[in-house]
């Protein structure tokens, strides 16, 4: 049985592999969902990582539609109590933004479509410089107060916006953020490395990255004159025409073939192994993608080959 990994300073005991949500409704419909959120609590993932604006990009969609899918599934399985559901507030089309009526009125329908009283992680999806940390802080004081959320998180914040809301949360006595969720992959590492890592590290904040398999180029799959169908395929492909995409490929392949493992298991387990990570996040659209995926859990890569990996990708 994998061990679970403590998220931050929360009572959040987490996988070390976070379900992506972003494809319920959009790439994987509701039975593909289903069947993807079955297998990977049947292997013993615990957290599931959701938006209220996914998937509002879809046209004929509202936002809110992954938020759906995770809420009738925890329902017809009645295994509320042993998912950590986490989701995001600041960019549904209804509900940008985060001013503390936003937020309120944001978590409430978050909580209307997962079908639960209360979210275990629930972050700011994008900083609004426009509204006072104090604002946003104490408005996520009061959800966790009103027993509505377990603990608070951010993502796309700048080092600066972060310290100054863990510092205002400290000095009132409030609700601090016990997580954040950066950019973060082997291609793509100072989106995270640098200040915001250094702020998250002196405040033992967990890191539940984004973007872990760099929109599926880390998976392997982009190569030298193949043809990827996917929606992300335009992104994912810019990578190869990198040195640095072409060195970290390498130095995949060659760990991969070390552990019998496949090259998205390395990738993910690079970036659980770095310091604050808790928890990659990356989503499967079928069953079939997952096992690449849950290996991260037991695949422990040597310090050479940890070494191997970041001198490749710096």
């Amino acid at each position: 049985m994998t061990s679970l990994r403590p998220l931050g300073n929360s009572d959040l005991d987490v996988f070390p592999l976070a379900l992506g949500g972003n494809v319920f409704g959009w790439t994987a419909d509701e039975a593909q969902s289903f069947a993807v959120l079955d297998a990977y609590a049947a292997a013993g993932g615990n957290f599931i990582d959701s938006a209220d604006t996914y998937s509002s990009w879809v046209p004929g969609n509202e936002g809110g539609e992954s938020e759906t899918v995770i809420g009738k599934w925890l329902a017809s399985r009645g295994n509320r109590d042993e998912i950590v559901v986490a989701t995001k507030v600041g960019s549904h089309p209804q509900f940008k933004g985060l001013s503390a009526p936003n937020v309120k009125a944001a978590a409430e329908e978050s909580l209307r479509r997962l079908g639960t009283d209360r979210i275990d992680l629930y972050y700011t999806h994008f900083d609004d410089p426009s509204v006072p940390v104090e604002e946003i802080v104490t408005a996520l004081d009061d959800l966790v107060k009103e027993g509505k959320v377990r603990a608070v998180a951010a993502s796309n914040i700048s080092p600066e916006r972060l310290q100054e809301s863990l510092d205002f949360a400290d000095r009132e006595g409030l609700a601090r953020y016990v997580a954040l969720q950066p950019h973060y992959n082997l291609v793509s590492r100072d989106t995270y490395e640098g200040p915001l890592q250094q702020v998250a590290s002196r405040a033992g904040l967990a890191a539940v990255p984004y973007y872990a398999l760099a929109a599926g180029f880390l998976t392997g799959k982009y190569r030298p004159g193949t043809t990827v169908d996917s929606p992300r395929a335009a992104g994912a492909g810019q990578h190869l025409a990198t040195e640095r995409g072409q060195k970290v490929l390498a130095a995949l392949d060659t760990v991969a073939e070390a552990h019998g493992a496949e090259v998205a298991s390395v990738a993910l387990a690079w970036l659980a192994a770095r310091p604050t990570v808790a928890a990659p996040i990356a989503s499967a659209r079928t069953v079939e993608q997952l096992p690449a995926l849950l290996a991260v859990a037991d695949l422990t890569l040597t310090d050479e080959e940890l070494s191997l990996l970041t001198v490749a990708s710096a």
